[in-house]
């Protein structure tokens, strides 16, 4: 009796096993597998392409674009309202929010691939996979801080363990980056002594080459260097990591339908589906007084010559009615986050403040930039061959030059970086651009955004960014009065 009773329980917990083994398979999604389970260099992807088209490429470099009068914001709304300085536009946590939500989730994907790379998971050991997850971290949390100054940074991308962040200094995140920076470096050398490919085509920018991955982190060093320099000059620090770049053959970050992605460039979408953009005399002006070859900045390509004049509320109000760029018209140009130009300019730069003879890296940016704006221009107003004439009638590069020939060449898509040079500078007690938008003051109180307003999203769901940014009539005004931290402010 007592060996039929054992059988039964025996076949009764069999019965139970088999139960529970169908329930925990019942609910899988086999089309969708949890994500810690997936293989980071799938992931490695978005996080390149969100980079280039959210955060490099949406409404940061739009707005900012009109801030820096590299491109005259027009139309019925919102870049018309940021070419008036509307404060209610320009200080709005609506404003930047979807930039804000897209960066931070890129970043939790980063985060994702980075916590792959740890012990015991899919990843471990995967070098190249954290050099590249470490790159795009640095670029994306740059671009967050750059514009918008203390943010959320060390508490972040926690999900449910932390919904309410603190906000970090924006002097100890870029000393973070700028660690991260050097980790990805290490990461890459390891990766080529180990000859691994573990990415391979889902690299859609290098293809999963280390060695350009490499130069690029190099060059983002020199970068963040730079940008610091008001408050922690290191220009010797700069020319060293931006030689290196080139010493290991950069190669700049650029996304366009070529890159196996088939999509329009983020600016020219934005151009055919509203028309919010046009040609800025502050530009054509600067262009005109060097006789500059580069003619696909100024086109009438709506049958009408009429140039945008900064703040000209009738300019603004326009629709189709402005010249512009030519390159707006051209889907399938690329998409720069770091562009061989700027790497030489900031080179440039550098040499020329330590008066080191900068006329090869001056010559070379200059060089890049019109093969740059003649590849984009799909009329043909721009010829690369004229660069050298061009350079010719320049003469010897001055410090001066060196920034008005960065800015000319970045009011194709670098517009972001301008507006951190903008800024430095006047940190620095500089002003080599002149911006004439007669809005960015206004009863006597300055309209020119020193920072972009933090995101909606925060504001509301975390008391601490709320404080930072305001309540009532004050809420968002901080921006026209407090600079961030690198460029000589205290938030």
């Amino acid at each position: 009796m007592f060996k039929k009773f054992l059988s039964l329980s025996l076949i009764a917990l069999s019965f139970a096993a088999c139960t529970e083994d169908v329930m925990d398979d019942i609910n899988k999604d086999e089309a969708n597998p949890a994500v810690d389970i997936v293989d980071a260099k799938f992931q490695i992807t978005d996080a390149i392409m969100s980079t280039a088209y959210s955060t490099y490429g949406g409404a940061y470099a739009w707005y900012v674009s009109s801030y820096t009068e590299q491109v005259f914001g027009t139309g019925d709304n919102q870049l018309r309202k940021a070419e008036l300085r509307n404060s209610n536009e320009t200080a709005a946590s609506t404003t930047f929010n979807n930039e804000w939500n897209a960066t931070y989730t890129n970043l939790m994907n980063i985060k994702q691939i980075l916590d792959k790379t740890g012990k015991g998971k899919i990843n471990e050991g995967h070098n190249d996979v954290a050099g590249i997850a470490n790159v795009l971290w640095v670029l994306n949390f740059e671009a967050l801080t750059d514009l918008h100054g203390d943010i959320p940074y060390s508490q972040a991308l926690q999900g449910l363990d932390n919904m309410q962040p603190d906000l970090d200094s924006q002097l100890d995140i870029y000393a973070d980056l700028l660690k991260r920076i050097e980790d990805a470096i290490k990461a890459f050398d390891m990766a080529i002594a180990n000859e691994e490919s573990n990415v391979g085509s889902q690299d859609i920018l290098y293809g999963g080459d280390c060695k350009k991955w490499k130069a690029l982190a190099y060059a983002v060093k020199a970068r963040l260097l730079l940008n610091q320099s008001a408050v922690k000059a290191d220009y010797d620090g700069v020319i060293e990591a931006a030689q290196a770049a080139v010493d290991n053959g950069f190669s700049p970050f650029a996304i366009s339908a070529f890159n196996g992605v088939d999509c329009d460039n983020p600016w020219s979408a934005y151009f055919w589906s509203r028309y919010y953009v046009g040609s800025c005399k502050t530009v054509v002006d600067l262009m005109n007084e060097r006789a500059d070859a580069r003619g696909s900045y100024n086109l009438p390509l709506f049958g009408k010559n009429v140039v945008g004049e900064p703040g000209n509320e009738e300019h603004a109000r326009s629709i189709r009615t402005l010249n512009c760029p030519g390159w707006m018209d051209n889907g399938a140009q690329v998409q720069n986050v770091f562009s061989t130009h700027e790497l030489y300019f900031i080179l440039a730069e550098a040499k020329a403040r330590k008066n080191i003879d900068a006329t090869a890296e001056f010559e070379k940016a200059i060089t890049d930039a019109f093969n740059d704006w003649a590849d984009a221009d799909p009329y043909g107003y721009t010829n690369a061959d004229d660069a050298a004439d061009y350079i010719a009638s320049l003469g010897t590069p001055t410090l001066k030059e060196i920034m008005i020939q960065k800015y000319i060449a970045s009011a194709r898509d670098e517009q972001i970086q301008t507006y951190n040079d903008i800024r430095r500078c006047k940190a620095l007690g500089e002003e080599f651009i002149t911006l004439t938008n007669p809005k960015n003051i206004q009863g006597g109180a300055n309209r020119w955004p020193l920072r972009l307003p933090y995101g909606n999203s925060d504001v509301i769901s975390n008391p601490k960014v709320a404080a930072a940014f305001g309540t009532g009539a004050d809420a968002g005004a901080y921006i026209f009065t407090e600079k961030c931290r690198i460029y000589g402010g205290s938030r």
